[in-house]
C-alpha cells in the first residue's frame, strides 16, 4: 500500500512541476541592443518533453516511477508558421545519444510551448540513418513543405576500432499537412560530406536552389570554401552538380574554421535576409556564433551586404551545456506584420527565442560596416563612428 501511495505522490509532484514549467511566463531582457530582444528563459528544454515519454506511468510495471526513456536535450529546431500556430521541429536527443524530431507548438511564438504527443516518424531509406538532426523547414512555392536534415552513418572505410568516423549527408522529407512525411532520396553532390543544406523557398530560373556547405570530412570543412549555392531540376531525386561558394570563409574572422546557412532566407524589399553560423577555434574549443548577410533579390548568389562580426553570440547561462560556447539557429518565422521570431539553441542543450523585425534586421545588415580584415581598419571604422557622434556626447 505504501508503495502505491509513494507512486501517486511522486506522480502528482512530477505533473505539477511539469505543468508549472509549461505555463511559466517569459519576460524580455531589456533594454537589449536595438537589433533584437532576447528572453529570460529557454522556451524548450529536455524537461519540457511529455512525462509519458520519459516515464512508464503504470504502477504495476514501474512501481518506483523511474524514468524509462531519458531525454538529454531539446535543441536545433526548424521553424514554420502553420495554420496560425508557431511550430518548431525540434532535435530531441535521448540519453542513448540518438536524435529524433518532435513537433512543439505555441500560440504566440514565445510562450506556452508544448510538444505534440508523439515524435515525428521519418521513413528510412535502404541505407538506414544512424542519427538524424538539425532539420530546416521550407514552405516552397511548389506547394510542399520540405525538411532538409543531416543524416549520419558510420564511415564504412573507418579503420578497425574507429567508432567515431562518420559520413554526413543531406536527407530530404516533405509533407503537405505537417503530420505525415514522405522520404525522398538523399541529396547527391560532389562533396564528400554535406551538412547545413537549406532549400530556397522560390524557384530560380525554373530550378530548385539549395544552399550547401561543401565539406571534406565529418568535422572539418577542409578545402570547403563556405556557404555555396547549387541547383537541381527536381527534389524527388535531387542532384547538385556544381556548388558555387557565395559566402567564403576568411582568416581571423568569426567563421574562419567553418560556416553554414541557418534557416531558409527571408524575402524583403531590399533583398534576401540570411542567418548563418560561423565557427572559430579557441584555446577552450570551438566557438559557434550567428551572423547575417543579404543577397540580391534577382541573383541569390550575389551577397550585397554583410556586417562584420557576429550578430548574436552565447551569453550568460547560454554558454554552458553539452557542447559549451555555442549558438546555433536553423529556424525563424516572419509574420505578416514584419515581426521576426528567431529560434536558436544554446550549447547543444536548449531552445530560445529572440524577437526582431524585418525593418530592424534590414537596417542592421545595410548600415553595419563590413569586415575590413585588419585591426587598423577596424580602428578607423570605430573612429568614424566616434567622430560622427561627437555632437551628441559633448
Amino acid at each position: 500500500m505504501r508503495m502505491r501511495e509513494n507512486f501517486s505522490e511522486r506522480l502528482t509532484q512530477l505533473q505539477t512541476e511539469h505543468e508549472q514549467l509549461l505555463q511559466r511566463n517569459n519576460e524580455p531582457l531589456l533594454p537589449g541592443n536595438g537589433v533584437y530582444t532576447r528572453y529570460q528563459q529557454p522556451i524548450l528544454t529536455a524537461a519540457h518533453t511529455p512525462l509519458f515519454w520519459r516515464y512508464d506511468l503504470n504502477p504495476a510495471t514501474n512501481p518506483f516511477l523511474m524514468e524509462r526513456f531519458g531525454i538529454n536535450a531539446a535543441f536545433n529546431a526548424g521553424a514554420i508558421k502553420w495554420q496560425g500556430r508557431y511550430l518548431l521541429m525540434v532535435r530531441v536527443e535521448g540519453a542513448d545519444r540518438k536524435s529524433f524530431f518532435a513537433l512543439a507548438e505555441s500560440k504566440d511564438g514565445i510562450h506556452g510551448w508544448h510538444f505534440h504527443n508523439k515524435p515525428v516518424i521519418i521513413p528510412e531509406t535502404d541505407n538506414p540513418d544512424v542519427n538524424v538532426y538539425d532539420v530546416r523547414l521550407t514552405a516552397h512555392e511548389d506547394g510542399w513543405v520540405y525538411g532538409l536534415f543531416c543524416t549520419e552513418r558510420k564511415d564504412p572505410a573507418a579503420a578497425a576500432g574507429d567508432m567515431s568516423s562518420a559520413i554526413a549527408q543531406c536527407g530530404i522529407i516533405r509533407t503537405k499537412d505537417m503530420l505525415t512525411w514522405e522520404r525522398l532520396p538523399d541529396l547527391v553532390t560532389a562533396s564528400p560530406q554535406q551538412r547545413n543544406v537549406v532549400l530556397h523557398p522560390e524557384f530560380v530560373n525554373g530550378q530548385y536552389a539549395l544552399y550547401t556547405r561543401p565539406q571534406d570530412n565529418f568535422i572539418e570543412a577542409g578545402t570547403g570554401g563556405g556557404i555555396a549555392v547549387g541547383y537541381t531540376k527536381t527534389m524527388t531525386n535531387a542532384v547538385v552538380t556544381a556548388e558555387n561558394v557565395i559566402d567564403p570563409r576568411h582568416y581571423h574572422t568569426i567563421s574562419e574554421l567553418k560556416n553554414g546557412q541557418g534557416p531558409a532566407p527571408l524575402k524583403t524589399k531590399e533583398g534576401w535576409l540570411h542567418l548563418a553560423h560561423g565557427v572559430r577555434n579557441t584555446a577552450a574549443g570551438f566557438r559557434y556564433v550567428l551572423y547575417m548577410f543579404m543577397t540580391d533579390l534577382e541573383d541569390i548568389s550575389r551577397v550585397i551586404y554583410k556586417p562584420a562580426g557576429y550578430f548574436m553570440g552565447p551569453e550568460g547561462p547560454e554558454r554552458v551545456g553539452d557542447v559549451s560556447n555555442v549558438l546555433f539557429s536553423n529556424g525563424w518565422v516572419a509574420d505578416d506584420d514584419g515581426t521576426v521570431y528567431i529560434y536558436y539553441a544554446s550549447s547543444d542543450t536548449r531552445m530560445h527565442v529572440a524577437v526582431s523585425s524585418l525593418e530592424q534586421l534590414t537596417d542592421y545588415v545595410k548600415n553595419t560596416a563590413p569586415d575590413a580584415y585588419r585591426s587598423a581598419a577596424s580602428v578607423q571604422q570605430l573612429i568614424s563612428i566616434i567622430d560622427a557622434n561627437e555632437p551628441f556626447f559633448r
